[in-house]
């Protein structure tokens, strides 16, 4: 599947050439669950350039693409022909030469930000890898500490939403993502992961991030409301599909 986003935005002629590839989903066309193509997918959206995205079969890589980038798997991206492999030098790439004041600026203004959630997917891979029913509670008192953390520095006002002359204490922060009320490079770093956490643990362990982690949730609702994130990610059942021989099941 090939197509141009945004959808009939026009190109000028001083734009660079971009095409984005990403991985296909099972039916070989569709959007598949790589959280690393969703980022590149999610900055080139946000940054307002006009770019066109394939999505690759990894069963069926053709022979042009091959060609294009022998060895490479989705996600890379071609600018002005020139191949680009690797994710985080590709982020820095497009943060650089997409700059303002044509192009939006997408890095976090607090170094905070960035790091924030950053152990979670790990922390969801063991849990969600494990097969021994004694060590499950564990991994995942290990997963919910890690979420905690997200949802306090969620929930914790930024420097710039606390007025040091109010008499008025701030206590929890109302911004929409990481960084404040627009999407950064932290966010399209974490959301895909975070979504991919949800819905595997609910499928495969039964397992719900807690309502009272307010923080967390609310900051997905945002999420699931602009489609830079919702049209850049793959649909539920892609997500269940990726992990049914990863999921290991409890063995007694």
């Amino acid at each position: 599947m090939s197509l141009s986003v945004p959808h009939n935005g026009i190109k000028a002629d001083n734009e660079p050439v971009i095409e984005l590839f990403v991985k296909a989903g099972s039916d070989g066309e569709s959007i598949g669950n790589c959280p690393f193509s969703q980022r590149l997918f999610m900055i080139l959206w946000l940054k307002g350039v006009v770019f066109n995205v394939t999505t690759v079969d990894l069963k069926r890589k053709p022979a042009d693409l091959q060609n294009l980038a022998p060895g490479t798997h989705p996600p890379f991206i071609t600018f002005n022909g020139e191949v680009k492999t690797d994710v985080n030098k590709i982020e820095e790439f497009l943060e650089d030469v997409l700059s303002p004041p044509k192009f939006t600026k997408l890095s976090a203004r607090h170094p905070e930000s960035n790091t924030a959630g950053m152990d979670i997917f790990a922390k969801f891979s063991a849990f969600i890898k494990n097969s021994k029913p004694n060590a499950n509670e564990g991994l995942e008192r290990g997963l919910l500490k890690t979420l905690q953390k997200l949802d306090e520095y969620l929930r914790a006002p930024l420097p710039d939403e606390i007025d040091h002359n109010s008499i008025e204490d701030v206590k929890i922060s109302t911004r929409k993502f990481l960084d404040g009320d627009n999407m950064t490079l932290a966010d399209c770093n974490l959301l895909p992961k975070l979504h991919i956490v949800k819905v595997v643990t609910k499928k495969y362990r039964g397992f719900d991030i807690p309502k009272d982690m307010t923080g967390i949730w609310q900051y997905l609702q945002n999420a699931y409301t602009h489609e830079e994130f919702t049209n850049t990610c793959p649909s539920d059942r892609e997500i269940e599909i990726a992990y049914q021989d990863v999921a290991k099941r409890l063995i007694k």
